[in-house]
């Protein structure tokens, strides 16, 4: 039985195209600054993006770690939204990392309003952690893929500038963002001081991050990547991965976004479970089974044994994502599974 993998647009596989560019990438060695393909995509990025420069790293967890330790002092305190990544799944890595304690406030679908933050910024008083930066995330992942308007972003900034907090934007879906919203990819960039970006999610690369901000965050950021041991060698080739990957696959999120929103139009009134569909903004659907006949440990494991792979979403949930490796049948199949053993 060939598996249908809903569980994250994480387990996408390099396509022979993208193989091919990676085989040919020029390579050198990126701890000496020397690797053309690694130079190539951080300069590109970061005029994609708005921002003076950009620093290639291994994963998305370590781009955010990286801005927080670029811009906290030990002691320092960083405000989150409650259900955002950062605070949730990266293994309390700013206590560790940083020596920051993290101050989660609730958003509304995972976007702040000015005052949520003015209220959480801390009195100027020895006793007091010293508020430094915000961080927020776009798509939002627990939310189930919604956006973050850009406007509520400048907003938003503003606020954190009149308190002297930069502002950080966890944006490993901002391709997601900017596909389902048309907002320019350089708006985002310009509207935040600090942003990460992945491109081994819906771009489908099998690995790699980038943090894009002013050039004095970049250097300090990369001397901590290499503390962090996040210093790679001959890493064109990963690189190269990323190119292809925006090249080719940007535009390609659309068909994932439609997808999303067909598979929810077509589960939508099941009794067993609830789809929010104002929620279906880009490419996740939460299918709710709270307060149902069933429990969604148990939706998961019947949904597995008849070929379909969904992961856990928050609370009593399962979330499906659409990427880059599931075709039209693949998604009409899982329709009719969700149906035959859910209802």
């Amino acid at each position: 039985m060939n598996m249908i993998d809903l569980r994250s647009d994480t387990v996408t596989l390099p396509t022979a195209d993208m193989k091919r560019a990676m085989m040919l990438a020029p390579l050198g060695d990126d701890v000496y600054g020397e690797d053309p393909s690694v130079n190539l995509l951080q300069d590109q990025m970061a005029a994609l993006f708005g921002k003076e420069a950009g620093l290639f790293v291994p994963t998305g967890v370590m781009s955010n770690q990286l801005a927080i330790k670029a811009w906290t002092q030990p002691g320092d305190e960083v405000i989150v939204e409650k259900e955002s990544h950062i605070f949730n799944y990266e293994t309390a890595a700013p206590s560790m990392m940083s020596a920051v304690q993290l101050h989660p406030v609730a958003g509304t679908l995972g976007v702040f309003h000015p005052g949520d933050v003015t209220s959480a910024v801390r009195p100027d008083a020895y006793y007091y952690p010293r508020s430094t930066l915000v961080c927020i995330e776009n798509t939002h992942n627990r939310m189930g893929g919604t956006l973050y308007p850009v406007e509520a972003m400048r907003d938003l900034r503003t606020a954190c500038h009149a308190h002297g907090m930069g502002l950080h934007l966890d944006g490993a879906r901002i391709w997601n963002a900017h596909i389902a919203s048309g907002t320019p990819l350089r708006d985002y960039g310009e509207t935040v001081d600090s942003i990460s970006i992945c491109f081994s999610k819906g771009l489908g690369a099998p690995v790699g991050s980038m943090l894009l901000g002013t050039q004095m965050l970049i250097t300090k950021a990369h001397k901590y990547r290499k503390i962090f041991g996040g210093g790679m060698r001959q890493a064109g080739m990963l690189a190269a991965a990323a190119l292809h990957a925006v090249e080719h696959h940007l535009s390609l999120l659309a068909e994932d976004h439609a997808r999303a929103r067909s598979f929810a139009e077509a589960l939508s009134g099941m009794q067993s479970f609830g789809i929010d569909r104002a929620r279906v903004q880009s490419n996740m659907v939460l299918l709710d089974f709270a307060g149902g006949p069933m429990r969604a440990t148990e939706a998961q494991r019947r949904l597995h044994a008849e070929g379909v792979e969904i992961g856990m979403g928050t609370g009593d949930s399962l979330r499906a994502v659409f990427h880059l490796d599931l075709d039209t049948d693949a998604v009409e199949r899982a329709i009719e599974v969700c149906r035959t053993v859910l209802d």
